[in-house]
This record gives C-alpha cells, structure tokens and sequence, in this order.
C-alpha cells in the first residue's frame, strides 16, 4: 500500500532524463528537453548502440479523451501496451512523447509479466473505454482477482515527467523485459489546463536478452506531507482532518491509508502527526547495490528535495540536492562515480515544501486553501526519491 502511492507522481519517478550531477546544465551526450508535441521541437534521439534497435508504442485505440472521476481535476489513466516480444529483452532507453504536453502531468511504464498478461487483458477489456482507472499504481488484479493498487502489481520499468527527454542507460545497464511481457503505460493528466485529447506514444530502446548488460532497478523513498496552510489562509480544508476526506472523496480509500501508513512507515504519529514545511524518512538498503541514477518528485509547492546515503554519520554522502526545485525540470541525475551502498546502509529522502506558493503559481492560485497531505492530485503534494541500481 505504501509503495502504491509512489506511483502516483507519481511518480514515479519520476523523470528519466539525464543529468550530469557535476553540473546543473542538461546531459550534452543525451540532452534532456521538455517535451513537445511538435516532434521536430524536442532534440534528436541519440544514435543506436551496437546490438540496439527501438520499438513505438501508441496509447490503443486512437486519441483518449481526459475525464477526471469524482468531479475531479486529476484523471490517472493505465493503457496496456504489447512490445510484440518474442524473445527476451533489455530495455537500454525511453523516451515518452507526450501528445497534449498541456495536460500531462506525468507518465509511468509499468512491467506485466507473461503469467500476469491474461488477468490484464481480461482487466482492461472488462473496463469501459480506453484503459482503466488507476489511482495509485497499475491497479491490475491481485492473485485474488480485486484491482491492486500498489506497484507489487507490476514493477516499475520508467517513467517520465515535465524537464524529462529522452533516457540513455549508461555504463552497459538496462531493465530485462521477458518475452511476451506487455507494458502497462500509466498517465496522469492534470485538467486544469483543458480537456482535448491526447495521443502520448512511448519509444523503447531495445537489446537482446543475451546481451552482456547489468540489470537496471529501482529503490524508491517515500516521506510524508503535513503542511498547514499559512497564517494568511483560512477556510473548512485548513483543518486535517477535513482535508484528508476530501482527499479520500476525490481518489478512494486507499488514498487516507497511504496518508497514515507514511506516518506509521516514518516514525510520526497518527494521533498528531507532526505538521511543518520539511519532511524526511529513512529506510534502510535491501541488499548490496551500486547506485547509478537519482531522481526526486514533488509538485507545485515543493521547494527543495535531497536524497543522503548514511545520513548524520561521517561517511554521509548527498546522492541528489536540488536546493532549488523547478516542476518543469525534473531530469534525474545520473552519478558520474557510481556509489556502492552495503545491505542495511541508511538511505534518507529530505523534501521541503511552501504553502505560500499556493497563491504564486498559477495552477493553484484559485485553489481553495487546504492542509496539503501525500496525494495523487496536482493540488495535493508527494516526497519521493528514486534511486536507479544494479547489484554489482
């Protein structure tokens, strides 16, 4: 359930485009650019590796129109997608061509395992239109056949998000997809920006299974949100408690639950969480790892987000710092020196947010102020971190 809400940014990722960490300016190699829907206004895809080819996939069944649930302003949208793999395969790149860049908030590429395809097909042609619902995650039906919410219903392959291009995995890396396996593509379109149809289409870089490549995958950092509105705002969404159903009304059950269990997960208190603009969580490494590619989400009200290997220890190490965070740039950042963290090592994402931006951006300023907690929508927040390893 925990891991669900991370999908939501969202995320996911969340974004794939790279990102030198010695210096603030995009790759040279594979520049990172916002996507457009004018192809010829996004940069060049970098050259084909040896033993690479790339495969396009489009949203099935034409255009989709946005509709956002509950009366909503936010509509999480999951597509399945069919590679056509015969064989398997690494996934080496992505690149995620957004059709309405105006309303794409962000795109995540989920993993659907041969055994899983059935149970997926069977889902999406079971649900009216295009795609399914998919507040949280893939929400493909668990073993005992409900929609799960959360990311152990199908792993994360990539993703993308506003200041992200096109991914080049680096250093002989990619994520193994196994033949037959089918993507599902999750979409979050934020309608405040309009309603007309998108026609998003994923690009995938492909190598061979046989290919002598390090497996790619993905650790990611959740920590809570409690920010009170300022001393300026006031109305019924101010206080909590009112706040959280209202976040329950527009994305379901399952969206109060990761509200506490981010509590639980990072040491807080369901009873009186602590509100403030800064929060942070810990959790310790699975197994060894070396770390390669780092990535950070929140939304408008974020201010800054940092990612600490062995945090409050002499051997402390920053693996992502954006001091100053810009929605519309959310490129990862790929570690010239990759780092190796032990099994048990300590791993904490930091993120701090502003409720007074609330009445700066745009999007927001008509807003109803409210108490902001973790949520799916683009008025709610996250703090996720997304850690990119291979075990040697």
């Amino acid at each position: 359930m925990l891991l669900s809400a991370c999908s939501g940014s969202s995320g996911p990722p969340i974004a794939d485009g790279q990102r030198p960490s010695s210096s603030p300016a995009h790759d040279a190699e594979h520049p990172a650019t916002t996507a457009s829907s004018d192809e010829a206004a996004r940069a060049a895809p970098a050259a084909l590796r040896k033993g690479e080819r790339t495969d396009l996939l489009r949203i099935p069944g034409g255009p989709y129109q946005p509709a956002a649930p509950e009366g909503g302003l936010d509509d999480y949208r999951c597509f399945l997608l069919d590679p056509g793999l015969t064989e398997d395969v690494f996934v080496t790149g992505s690149d995620v061509l957004p059709g309405n860049p105006a309303v794409v908030h962000h795109a995540i590429l989920f993993a659907v395992s041969p055994d899983g395809v059935a149970a997926a097909e069977a889902h999406d042609a079971a649900t009216p239109g295009q795609g399914w619902t998919c507040f949280g995650g893939a929400a493909l039906p668990d073993a005992g056949g409900s929609a799960a919410a959360g990311l152990n219903s199908a792993p994360w392959l990539a993703a993308w998000a506003p200041g992200g291009g096109e991914t080049v995995f680096r250093s002989r890396t990619g994520r193994r997809l196994a033949a037959g396996s089918r993507i599902v593509l999750q979409m979050h379109y934020n309608l405040r920006e309009g309603t007309k149809p998108d026609e998003t289409a994923v690009r995938l870089r492909l190598m061979p299974g046989t290919a002598d490549l390090r497996a790619l995958e993905t650790m990611l950092l959740v920590a809570p949100v409690e920010l009170s509105c300022t001393g300026e705002e006031a109305g019924r969404l101010c206080d909590r408690s009112q706040s959280v159903l209202d976040l329950v009304g527009r994305f379901g059950d399952q969206a109060g639950r990761t509200v506490s269990g981010l509590q639980l997960l990072c040491g807080g208190s369901l009873v009186t969480p602590r509100a403030g603009p800064t929060q942070s969580c810990e959790r310790r490494a699975p197994d060894d790892m070396v770390v390669r590619m780092v990535a950070g989400h929140m939304h408008l009200l974020g201010r800054s987000i940092s990612v600490e290997l062995a945090p409050d220890t002499p051997d402390r190490q920053r693996l992502l710092d954006r001091p100053v965070w810009d929605f519309d740039d959310q490129a990862a950042t790929t570690l010239q020196t990759p780092v190796r963290v032990r099994r048990g090592d300590v791993l904490r994402v930091t993120c701090t947010h502003d409720a007074a931006l609330r009445s700066m951006v745009p999007e927001l300023s008509e807003e109803e102020p409210r108490y902001v907690t973790w949520g799916e929508g683009t008025s709610d927040e996250m703090c996720l971190g997304i850690v990119l390893y291979t075990r040697d």
